[in-house]
Order: structure tokens, then C-alpha cells, then sequence
């Protein structure tokens, strides 16, 4: 019997907005959650002692960057990547399939894989849909990805078609694996941006029954009602017994338009990536605190946020600390943003469970500014 079991909760009476409970080995995790990115190993600049304090219960990290650097041989022989980076929650680990399509350069795709020129060094190395479970297995992450095949907006339908036909291919080969007990393996939805492919996509994969159920190649570019729209066609169709998961997605709009369809789990670099920059995530939208405006402003980052960000510095100060070039501002930023995407996932759960999610959504939506 797996140790892996999705628990539906509770499916919200004003729509597909649902919350539950995925219980893995290494603890539960309440969702909707928003999982951290650390690419590397590590969520940049912050400890897992605060990433945890934040309230994620699961991270990311990268199986691609992972294999260039340390190596899974280094990580296997630490004991594992939760004891290599010092994190005892869950952990799930893309397959590199993102940089198929983001590295697209520097590779070579056929049906028995791909061929990458590594970044760091221009050296050659060939990742095949066995080869990365093999890679995750000597990680010993929990939740796994099989490789797929993403393409960037636009996308003509025969590319899409080509694509979708590799990722169906990879995916039952990836099936076909055996991998331990301890490992969940998800499928991938693709097909581009057609509805009809992506309904299409998303009926196969079920029908190969994985553990869960990604979706992938969205938010590449697209315009954002597009995204909605395709993400609306394919969530109802994944089972609703099993988690489902949307890659590289962490705008708030998005967020919570991918909630209202079903999804119950994200990741994204947006949060830690605008935060190193002085992006600050509120309630009203997005804030620049390096503008000069916020050089007196002696209130928190967000009036509403009680993070300890919020509850001990202020504009002007986290301000001055981007403009002096310390390292503790972007520290800061990122917590902050991080911490604000976990109260947003609290309270859409609390949101659900009271049957008021379409009404808090309306809320949220109302006050928050996209056009930054």
C-alpha cells in the first residue's frame, strides 16, 4: 500500500474550489499550497528554519540543476537531498522538462530523450525519461516528475501535436519504471494552447493512471485569460481523488483563478525572483520599495501582513537597505513574499471550507492592481 494518500476535504458549494490534506512519509500538507522554489537546494536567502516559519509544509527543488551541481552521487551518499539541505518536509523535484523548453539552445529532443549542453560548462549529457526517475530515485524526493516536452506561446498546432506526442511517449515509459514505494510519480499534462489538444492531453495521461497530475506549459508567455480558459478545460478532468498541480505559477490572479478550477498545488520563482529585486507582494498589488515614495514611509510592507517582516520593519528601512546594497533587504523581500502567498493559501482554504470562495476571491480581486 502507498504511503502516499490525497485526502479531499472539502470541495467548495460555490464552484471547484476544493481543499485537502496530501499525506505523504515525511508529514502532511494542507492545500491549496504554494510549494517554494529552491532550485538549488535552497530557497535563496532564507534558511529552512524560516522557509518552515513562513508555513510551506513542501519545497521544490530542480532534478536538472541538481545533477549539473553537486551531482546525485553527492547527494546520495549524504544520505539524501532532505538531509543534504537540512529540510525534513516533503520535497518535490521537477524533472528538467522545463529546461527542454527554457534551454531550448542548447539542446537536441528526439523521441529517446534529450540532449543537453550544460550551462556551466557547455559539456554534453543526455537525460531519458528512465534516467531522471533514476536521478530523483538518488535524490530520494518524495513527489516526482517524469520528463515532458514544454513549448513557449505561440506554438502552431503541428508543434503542439509533436510535443504532446513525445510527452505521451516519456510518460508511458516513465510509468512502465518501477520506482520504490517512497516516491509519488505525477503525469504531465501538455498540449500547447489548444483546448481540444489539452482536453486531449489531459484524458490520455488519466488513462495511464499516475499517483497525481501536473500541469505544465502554461504561463510561458500566453495572455493571461488564455491560461484561465485552458486551465479551466483541464482540471475537472483529472481525478478528483488525486492531488493536481500546476507548474510555474505564482502571480496571486493566477493563483487563486487556478484554485477556483480545482488545482491544489503550486510553485513558482516569482515570489523570491521580483522579491531580490524590491518587488513587494500586498494586498493591493505589487510595490516597488525602492522608489522614493517609501523613503519616509515608516509603515509595514503590507498593512494587512503580520509576518515577521511586517511586524518589525518598515518601507523606509527595507528601502534603504536596497539602496545601500545589503544583502538583508532582498532577504527580507522574499520572506515576506513568501510568507504572504502562505496566508493566501490559508485563508483561500478557510475560504473553501466555509463555502465563501467565490465571494473572497471577488474580495481579493477587487483591491489588487495587475497593470505592474
Amino acid at each position: 500500500m502507498s504511503a502516499f494518500r490525497f485526502e479531499l476535504i472539502r470541495r467548495s458549494a460555490d464552484g471547484q474550489a476544493r481543499a485537502g490534506l496530501l499525506h505523504t512519509p515525511r508529514g502532511m500538507v494542507h492545500t491549496p499550497a504554494f510549494m517554494p522554489v529552491g532550485t538549488q537546494g535552497t530557497v535563496k536567502s532564507l534558511t529552512f528554519d524560516e522557509v518552515r516559519e513562513i508555513g510551506a509544509e513542501i519545497v521544490l527543488a530542480n532534478t536538472f540543476h541538481l545533477y549539473l551541481r553537486p551531482g546525485p552521487e553527492v547527494i546520495e551518499r549524504a544520505g539524501g537531498l532532505h538531509r543534504f539541505m537540512g529540510w525534513d518536509g516533503p520535497i518535490l523535484t521537477d524533472s528538467g522538462g522545463f529546461q527542454v523548453f527554457s534551454l531550448a539552445k542548447l539542446r537536441h529532443l528526439n523521441d529517446d530523450g534529450v540532449t543537453f549542453r550544460s550551462p556551466l560548462d557547455g559539456s554534453e549529457h543526455t537525460f531519458t525519461p528512465e534516467g531522471v526517475l533514476e536521478i530523483q530515485r538518488q535524490l530520494a524526493s518524495d513527489l516526482v516528475m517524469p520528463l515532458d516536452v514544454c513549448l513557449g506561446y505561440p506554438a502552431e498546432p503541428g508543434q503542439a501535436e509533436e510535443a504532446l506526442r513525445i510527452t505521451m511517449l516519456w510518460a508511458r515509459r516513465s510509468k512502465a519504471h518501477a520506482m520504490p514505494a517512497q516516491h509519488m510519480l505525477f503525469g504531465i499534462v501538455q498540449g500547447g494552447f489548444s483546448a481540444a489538444l489539452r482536453r486531449e492531453a489531459a484524458d490520455r495521461i488519466v488513462g495511464l493512471g499516475f499517483d497525481g497530475y501536473a500541469i505544465g506549459g502554461l504561463s510561458v508567455g500566453e495572455p493571461r485569460d488564455l491560461g484561465h480558459e485552458l486551465l479551466a478545460e483541464v482540471a475537472p478532468r483529472l481525478p478528483a481523488d488525486q492531488p493536481r498541480y500546476l507548474m510555474g505559477v505564482g502571480a496571486p490572479p493566477d493563483l487563486l483563478a487556478a484554485i477556483a478550477s480545482g488545482v491544489d498545488m503550486f510553485d513558482c520563482v516569482l515570489p523570491t525572483r521580483v522579491g531580490r529585486t524590491g518587488a513587494i507582494f500586498t494586498r493591493t498589488g505589487r510595490l516597488n520599495v525602492r522608489n522614493a515614495q517609501y523613503r519616509d514611509d515608516h509603515g509595514p510592507l503590507d498593512a494587512r501582513c503580520s509576518c515577521a517582516v511586517c511586524r518589525t520593519y518598515t518601507r523606509a528601512y527595507v528601502r534603504h537597505l536596497f539602496n545601500a546594497n545589503e544583502m538583508l533587504g532582498p532577504r527580507l523581500a522574499t520572506y515576506h513574499n513568501l510568507a504572504f502567498l502562505s496566508r493566501l493559501m490559508g485563508e483561500a482554504r478557510s475560504a473553501i471550507a466555509e463555502d465563501r470562495f467565490v465571494a473572497w476571491r471577488g474580495d481579493i480581486l477587487g483591491e489588487y492592481r495587475t497593470n505592474w
